[in-house]
Order: C-alpha cells, then sequence, then structure tokens
C-alpha cells in the first residue's frame, strides 16, 4: 500500500467531485492535504470531510486563474507547513455551447482557468521546490475529450488537450531537479460538472455501453491512483499518461 506520511500535498479544485476524491485518496494514504479553491464554504465542507476520514486538512480560497491569488495561497500555505511536496492540477470548469456560437470571452473564461490556473499553480509550485532543492510530484488532470474531443466542447476540450503538452514539458524540464509530472485522465465520472450530461438517458447510455465495466467511475475511485502518482518512491515515473476509464478507450 502506497505511504505518504510526513508529505504535504496542494489539490486545486479539491472541495468536491473528482478533486475531492483525490485530495481523499493521498490523505489516506498519510499526507496532509491543502486545498485551494474558490468557493470557501465548499472548501470548508471538504475539510470538514477529511478531518473526519482522519486525515489532517486545510484550506486557502484561490482562484488559479489569477496570479495574486495563487502567489497568496502559495505564501499561506508555506506559511503553515513550510513545504509542498505535491501539487494535484485539478481545478478546472466546463462550458457547453456550440463552436459557431462559442464567443472568444467565453473560450477564454474557460482556458484562463483551465489552462492558465494549471500554469500559474504549477509554476508557483515548481519554483517552491526547485528553491528548496527538495524533489516532488506534480499531477496534472486533464481528461479523456483531450483524446476523443467532444461536441459543444471547444473550449474545454484544447484546454485539457494543452494540459497535456504542459505536462510533457513539466516532466521534462523539471526531472533534472528530481521533480515528477504525470498527467490523469480520467473517464466518464459522476460529479456536478457533469450532471446536465447525465440528465441525458441516451448520453449516458451511448457512454455506459462503449465502457467496458459499463458504468460511471464515482471520485473516491480516483484516491489510490492519486497516492501512487504522488508517491515519491516512483522517481522513474514521469511524463506519463494515466488513463483510468473503464476501458472507454479501448472501443
Amino acid at each position: 500500500m502506497t505511504r505518504l506520511d510526513g508529505l504535504t500535498a496542494v489539490v486545486t479544485g479539491g472541495n468536491t467531485g473528482l478533486g475531492l476524491g483525490l485530495a481523499m485518496g493521498i490523505g489516506q494514504a498519510g499526507a496532509r492535504v491543502v486545498i485551494w479553491a474558490r468557493d470557501q464554504a465548499k472548501s470548508e465542507r471538504a475539510v470538514a470531510e477529511l478531518t473526519a476520514a482522519g486525515i489532517d486538512a486545510f484550506s486557502f480560497a484561490c482562484d488559479v486563474a489569477e496570479p495574486d491569488d495563487v502567489d497568496r495561497a502559495m505564501a499561506d500555505t508555506l506559511s503553515a507547513v513550510a513545504r509542498v511536496d505535491c501539487l494535484v492540477a485539478n481545478a478546472g470548469i466546463a462550458s457547453a455551447a456550440p463552436f459557431l456560437d462559442t464567443s472568444l470571452a467565453e473560450w477564454g473564461r474557460v482556458l484562463r482557468t483551465n489552462l492558465d490556473g494549471t500554469f500559474l499553480t504549477t509554476q508557483a509550485v515548481a519554483r517552491h521546490m526547485v528553491a528548496g532543492g527538495h524533489p516532488g510530484s506534480m499531477i496534472i488532470v486533464s481528461s479523456l475529450a483531450s483524446r476523443y474531443g467532444g461536441g459543444r466542447q471547444a473550449a474545454y476540450t484544447t484546454s485539457k488537450t494543452g494540459l497535456i503538452g504542459l505536462g510533457r514539458t513539466l516532466a521534462v524540464e523539471l526531472a533534472r531537479h528530481r521533480i515528477r509530472c504525470n498527467i490523469l485522465l480520467p473517464g466518464w465520472t459522476e460529479t456536478a460538472m457533469n450532471e446536465s450530461l447525465r440528465q441525458s438517458e441516451i448520453f449516458v447510455e451511448a457512454t455506459t455501453k462503449r465502457t467496458p465495466v459499463r458504468r460511471w467511475a464515482q471520485p473516491a475511485e480516483f484516491g489510490e491512483i492519486a497516492a501512487f502518482l504522488a508517491d515519491p518512491r516512483m522517481i522513474f515515473h514521469t511524463g506519463n499518461e494515466v488513463l483510468v476509464d473503464g476501458g472507454y478507450s479501448l472501443f
């Protein structure tokens, strides 16, 4: 079993859905968890849930698309824990709109959070790790949409595809500093973000039939893979795209 005792992990967007599932898995492996998210009320509820599970957890309000917010959250985190060993760059938003009707403003809104936000958070944590001279791990959460596209999801799909390029670059450039970076590609998962999709029985049936395990995932099912990717002993595992999709990508 993976053990992360004594380590600290920052999880962006870790106060609900997939992010909370990742935070729970890392915390149950022994790490301290720090949540960065915009909605502080949700973060407080998530911290309470993590604490009830025996996890040392706390949170700082942060809009990852805002450089000042990221700098402040990083400073507050280091003031509280002195060192960050892992970053899970999970914060993201989606916007469903036909490509022909997608405005530049909406395109930019999604990319600012999903792509720029991941750039800002990985850079802040990487600078801390390099300056401190200690190893670390990063997990960038992309999506199967980066491989297959998605109707009415031009901005989301583009942002998630860009994250793969960013993750690969970080794996190459930061390896000399003993910092690993892997990219997680989750399959169809029941979260609030895709609740509108789950209202369509036709869509759910189609995606479920294509998934060999014949169901969507629950956020908690990603906890152990998050702990594995955060494990500092996996020193030769970097730059990998990790699919956890119930076999969806095989068809």
